[in-house]
């Protein structure tokens, strides 16, 4: 597997990855701002072979890095790759300087929230309604850096 920074030539499997995953999704034009525009935000892809099979996008502010998405292939999840995204951007974050890395994931998302709680997240505010597409909460989640991984 290679982690390595997304570029303009991924968008189409990141955008469409990112349809098939989320019912509240982002947009081509939101990842090419997020690429071209926002000194902030900071994205990678995972290969296979060759082939995207996920992403994740980070923005590292002063001591903070937030989780803006990630996504696995539905055909590779499970497979231990999100957890090796994550810690590849919290290890990016702590070379940054980043004290805390926070994240938000929806009330229903078991499968994220035990990932997330397994690299040492917790659960630190409900932010209502938080969802467009079906106004679902979302828990705020973070991790202090400094703490082991």
């Amino acid at each position: 597997m290679l982690i390595r920074r997304m570029d303009i030539n991924d968008l189409e499997r990141v955008v469409s990855l990112e349809q098939q995953l989320f019912s509240s999704s982002w947009s081509y034009a939101d990842f090419l701002y997020e690429l071209l525009e926002n000194d902030f935000s900071f994205n990678y892809v995972i290969e296979k072979d060759g082939f995207i099979v996920g992403y994740i996008g980070v923005w590292f502010m002063y001591e903070q890095a937030q989780i803006t998405t990630i996504g696995v292939d539905p055909c590779y999840q499970r497979q231990g790759l999100g957890k090796e995204m994550m810690e590849t951007v919290m290890e990016i974050a702590q070379r940054n300087q980043c004290e805390t890395m926070s994240l938000e994931v929806r009330v229903s998302n078991f499968k994220a929230i035990s990932l997330y709680e397994s690299l040492g997240f917790h659960k630190e505010a409900i932010r209502k309604n938080y969802y467009q597409d079906n106004q679902e909460d979302a828990y705020l989640m973070i991790k202090r850096l400094e703490e082991s991984m």
